[in-house]
């Protein structure tokens, strides 16, 4: 199956062109080890700056 996962998170380093994430795993927790209840009590431990 293809996906395509988009990020505007451009000092990423694993952002590409088009709001593409180019890692080939993405690990999103919840906050603080709750269960969430919306997008915004997440976040992506996959992030990494940009050097």
């Amino acid at each position: 199956m293809s996906q395509v996962i988009l990020c505007d998170v451009n000092n990423c380093k694993f952002w590409s062109s088009g709001n593409k994430c180019s890692a080939k795993t993405i690990f999103v927790v919840s906050q603080k080890g709750m269960t969430a209840s919306d997008s915004k009590e997440t976040d992506c431990s996959t992030f990494e700056p940009r050097n």
